[in-house]
């Protein structure tokens, strides 16, 4: 990574000190409250567990460290999505969405939107600049896109964005603030799934949406109050506690990816890989100028569905799950979760096992699907 992103890690286990006193618990304390003693004008302190809480504070304070921006945490990546349509949207308006990315977000515009007279497009992740942003209040995009891993130019996509009037908001979930920083380049909104590799661990959900634009935390911010859509305490110190180790899971997983990767691209029963840090990948320039690192994601294809299951089934180091970013590799045949993809595409999360291991377990399930 860069030197300012190793300064931004080299700070992150750091954010508290200047706030302790002699005798303070160095590790984040946990915070289960739903009311807070407020005799007499209560303005400027905790209230009641829907505005706020401390530990909430904590983990939004590492995440703006993180994101360069303010951040507003939700109890999903999911969540972090509605509070920008519902907060930032009205009738009449039109949005555009990636056709490529996680399907949710479509299903989202369609079940939800649509009946409220917000109506949507879809356009491919490596051509989304193609047709435009004229007519449209925000832009939404996934780079690199769940699964399939196509990219778009975040800062041309953002110039064209705002030279038509619109918004542009980046789904970063698949890369974390340790790989790209998309409001660096323009973007107006972040949002992402804590979920992930941010909290590493499989054992909590969250999201959240940041931004540099004052008006958009304020909406955003709104909308969690009035809606409840609250992160819980327990689970905000969770991911406070995944944060503090993200730089070197993230590291571990980027670096181990990049082997593995190369080692897929000779491997005779694969076709169709798709990893930003292969020089033969269609993204692989852009993603060099506007990535720190090339990610932990890995798709490819597989001759069948049958084949697809049978080496996630049988690969010792591997779990069979959705969702990505945990300290154990997963994989999954995206087909089953609704994606338009072939039934034999793999979407492989890499993990923190080490990585010779890991291949001689990939290579030896690869290997007895090709016998």
């Amino acid at each position: 990574m860069s030197e300012t992103a190793n300064a931004r890690a080299a700070a992150l286990p750091h954010l508290r000190d200047s706030g302790l006193a002699k005798g303070d618990p160095i590790p984040l304390p946990l915070t289960m409250a739903a009311i807070y003693h407020t005799p007499g004008d209560a303005t400027g302190f905790d209230e009641y567990g829907r505005f706020s809480n401390p530990t909430w504070d904590a983990v939004e304070h590492m995440l703006a460290h993180l994101e360069g921006a303010p951040c507003v945490a939700f109890p999903s990546g999911m969540a972090a999505i509605c509070s920008l349509f519902f907060a930032l949207l009205k009738t009449g308006d039109r949005i555009l969405l990636p056709s490529d990315g996680y399907h949710t977000t479509r299903a989202l515009a369609d079940r939800f939107l649509k009946p409220f007279g917000v109506t949507y497009d879809v356009r491919p992740t490596s051509t989304f600049l193609d047709g435009g942003f004229e007519g449209y209040r925000l832009a939404f995009v996934e780079s690199p896109a769940n699964p399939g891993l196509d990219i778009c130019d975040i800062a041309a996509v953002a110039k064209a964005a705002h030279m038509a009037g619109a918004l542009l908001a980046v789904d970063n979930t698949t890369m974390t603030p340790f790989g790209q920083r998309p409001l660096d380049h323009g973007a107006d909104i972040v949002v992402a799934a804590d979920t992930k590799a941010p909290n590493g661990h499989s054992d909590v959900l969250f999201g959240h949406v940041a931004s540099r634009n004052a008006d958009i935390i304020t909406a955003v911010t709104g909308w969690r109050e009035i809606s409840g859509s609250i992160p819980g305490p327990f689970e905000a110190w969770l991911v406070h506690r995944g944060l503090e180790t993200l730089d070197v899971r993230f590291d571990r997983m980027c670096s181990s990816a990049e082997v593995i990767a190369r080692r897929l691209k000779s491997h005779r029963s694969i076709s169709g890989l798709r990893f930003p840090g292969l020089e033969s990948d269609p993204s692989h320039n852009l993603a060099r100028a506007q990535m720190e690192r090339f990610g932990f994601l890995i798709s490819f294809e597989l001759a069948s569905e049958d084949k697809a299951e049978d080496f996630i089934n049988n690969c010792a180091l591997m779990q069979a799950a959705t969702s990505f970013g945990g300290v154990h590799s997963s994989a999954e045949r995206r087909s089953k979760r609704g994606d338009a993809v072939p039934l034999g595409f793999v979407r492989l999360s890499v993990g923190c096992e080490p990585v010779e291991e890991l291949w001689k377990a990939i290579e030896a399930s690869l290997d007895k699907i090709s016998g």
